[in-house]
């Protein structure tokens, strides 16, 4: 099956989580990437981790053969991100650190999750893609 994706930005989060969550029983495995925004003057992300993680998370969750759905959250510009009071820093559902994370949602909570360290780490995505 195709994976399906959801784009959100911190403004439109609620709402696209919203409908992310209450489709994810339809699924074998929901997912989040947490990323940084593209650099209107380059069309790339500022964040050199997305760049090399982005085309290997979609290369291994779209080769699945389960349904899987991904919700792409960009949370915003270098200065949005770096502000210590980021909406999704202090999240208590996602506590992020660092872009991008990818997490696995399951049970309306973090069920695994690839930090910005190891997230273009084939063998790490294919673990949580498994569950495990």
């Amino acid at each position: 099956m195709p994976m399906k994706t959801l784009e959100a930005t911190i403004s439109t989060f609620d709402g696209v989580f919203e409908k992310f969550t209450s489709e994810s029983t339809n699924n074998k495995a929901n997912f989040i990437v947490f990323l940084a925004d593209k650099d209107p003057s380059t069309n790339r992300s500022w964040c050199p981790d997305c760049v090399r993680a982005e085309p290997v998370i979609y290369k291994k969750l779209e080769s699945s053969p389960d349904d899987v759905a991904l919700l792409k959250a960009y949370v915003g510009d270098r200065p949005t991100w770096r502000n210590p009071q980021h909406p999704w820093r202090i999240d208590s559902r996602f506590k992020l650190k660092g872009v991008p994370t990818l997490v696995r949602w399951e049970d309306g909570a973090i069920k695994g999750r690839l930090e910005d360290h190891e997230a273009h780490l084939e063998h790490k995505i294919d673990a949580l893609l498994s569950g495990k």
